[in-house]
């Protein structure tokens, strides 16, 4: 019983020096087009973090939506992320967005616009949650850029 005690006081004495607080979220940058065809277009940005804790964690996704133009065109996929301990991080985020979606209806004036000026609104909205030793924290996710066309 004496063991379980002392073991009990160590790891929470261990839990609630590493784990400080929540990592920290910095922004998202470096959105960009990387690849587009006929039939889709796929578009990466990174979202970076910094994580003060002396653990790790992991990092998820939860359905982040990209919009442009204030159209939404798809949904962004990143895998699971393992965090690393006490360093500045980026999570890569990929959205495809089907060209017929750009083409459609409701986004072909946005679209038309963007020409003209030579920029398309690119937008990312939804959440990622941090999770360490069963405890997890979201953070909203709202960001918007405009990236020139070429």
């Amino acid at each position: 019983m004496k063991r379980l005690i002392i073991l009990s006081t160590i790891f929470t004495t261990f839990l609630s020096c590493s784990v400080k607080e929540k990592p920290e979220f910095l922004g998202v940058e470096n959105i960009h087009v990387t690849d587009s065809n006929s039939k889709q277009i796929i578009v990466s940005a990174n979202a970076l973090f910094l994580n003060p804790n002396v653990i790790g964690g992991s990092l998820e996704t939860d359905e982040i939506k990209i919009y442009v133009n204030d159209n939404e065109m798809g949904k962004v996929s990143a895998e699971r992320f393992d965090v690393p301990a006490e360093k500045e991080f980026a999570i890569p985020l990929r959205a495809e967005i089907p060209t017929d979606s750009i083409f459609s209806d409701k986004s072909l004036s946005g679209l038309l616009g963007s020409l003209f000026s030579r920029k398309i609104k690119v937008q990312y909205k939804g959440d990622i949650t941090y999770r360490v030793f069963g405890f997890s924290y979201t953070y909203t996710l709202d960001k918007t850029e405009d990236i020139k066309i070429k």
